[in-house]
């Protein structure tokens, strides 16, 4: 199987955690941040029990087992079992456990980012800022600390190099072209929101009509956003839109992600927070000030939430592209009514999402009991 870019999600943090057991912060830290090391925080974890559960919206059910790994050889005896789903998926069936007692994850990492306001309302998360809290992007965070983003993610174009020839394309207007008919790969934009909203950024841009266009390529359309990089990276496809990528390629991966200069694309953090009624509290904080630690910042495959780790060599800060909307697909989510009316007029011209879930179907309690 190729090297997906989610599957090994964090790529030097197998020991890097485990070598900083006994940092502490290293600066100064907002009020009610949390104060212990590592090492200290991995102790009450054990002493709790040793287990952690983990929802994550993603695509495929190993999709996760990058992170797993990592955090497990970091912290040795901490079981993480981490269920991937759709995060729409997800967030329905949290609500399902909240409202009948059977609550099954102690943390909680989505994209569907209207939740985690409701779910504050609602008294449901608990309120904590891990170590590193204090240096999030502002727009990345809650203030409360009720929850906080721990990864940025991007989707845009991806191309093969041994594919797209000496001019690979440059963003989503150069997939119009006639050498790419037959050879694009995309999710389904009305299944996956974050997909959606980048094609809504799209046809904003250039109108109703490049959608028209670019379906008259002979897209191959999938569900999951890992299907897409899967082809890619096998060749099988030459170009995806609609999914993302490694900015720093490791040797061996054909995949590369394109940042535009001039079309949109999209970016957000991913947001993570902690259950009020937690089985797990403290292997919760452990998780959470593992993700924020500098390390494992500096290791992720895209960019980082902290505004003092620096990006990948030759990319600037996420937050320094205008046109990755940022702000733009939180309002997006925020705003259903909007996302619904878009769903079904973009529906019309892409049809109708076939196929099975691609993480399959997991019912109401996955990972419980």
């Amino acid at each position: 199987m190729p090297v997906g870019r989610r599957q090994v999600l964090v790529a030097g943090s197998l020991t890097a955690a485990g070598a900083a057991l006994g940092t502490g912060t290293g600066h100064a830290v907002t009020r009610g941040e949390e104060t212990k090391s590592l090492r200290q925080l991995y102790r009450e974890a054990k002493a709790e029990g040793g287990t952690l559960t983990v929802y994550a919206g993603g695509d495929t059910a190993n999709q996760q087992d990058g992170n797993k790994a990592a955090f497990e050889k970091a912290f040795p005896g901490i079981t993480l079992n981490i269920v991937v789903d759709y995060s729409k998926f997800h967030d329905a069936r949290i609500d399902n456990q909240l409202a009948t007692g059977t609550l099954v994850p102690d943390v909680v990492q989505l994209q569907t980012l209207q939740d985690f306001p409701r779910w504050k309302r609602e008294g449901a998360l608990l309120r904590y800022k891990p170590a590193g809290f204090s240096r999030v992007h502002p727009a990345f965070k809650d203030p409360d600390g009720a929850w906080t983003g721990i990864f940025v993610d991007a989707f845009s174009t991806i191309y093969n190099v041994d594919k797209a020839g000496s001019t690979p394309p440059r963003g989503a207007q150069d997939l119009l072209d006639p050498r790419w008919k037959g050879r694009i790969v995309s999710t389904y934009p009305n299944d996956d929101d974050a997909v959606l909203y980048l094609y809504k950024t799209l046809v904003d841009k250039y109108g109703w009509d490049w959608l028209r266009r670019f379906v008259a390529q002979d897209v191959a359309w999938v569900r999951g956003t890992q299907e897409p990089a899967d082809r890619v990276e096998a060749g099988t496809a030459a170009v995806a839109l609609g999914t993302d990528g490694m900015l720093t390629p490791v040797a061996g991966v054909k995949t590369r992600f394109v940042v535009p200069k001039h079309d949109p694309f999209m970016a957000w953090a991913q947001r993570a927070a902690i259950f009020k009624d937690a089985r797990h509290p403290a292997a919760a904080k452990l998780y959470l000030n593992w993700w924020l630690s500098k390390q494992t910042q500096s290791d992720f495959y895209m960019w980082s939430v902290r505004t003092d780790v620096a990006p990948h060599s030759g990319y600037r800060p996420i937050w320094d592209y205008p046109n990755a909307h940022l702000n733009g697909f939180a309002e997006f989510m925020d705003d259903r009514a909007l996302a619904e009316r878009f769903r079904q007029q973009l529906t019309l011209y892409v049809g109708e999402v076939a196929g099975a879930p691609s993480p399959g179907w997991l019912g109401l309690h996955p990972g419980g009991r």
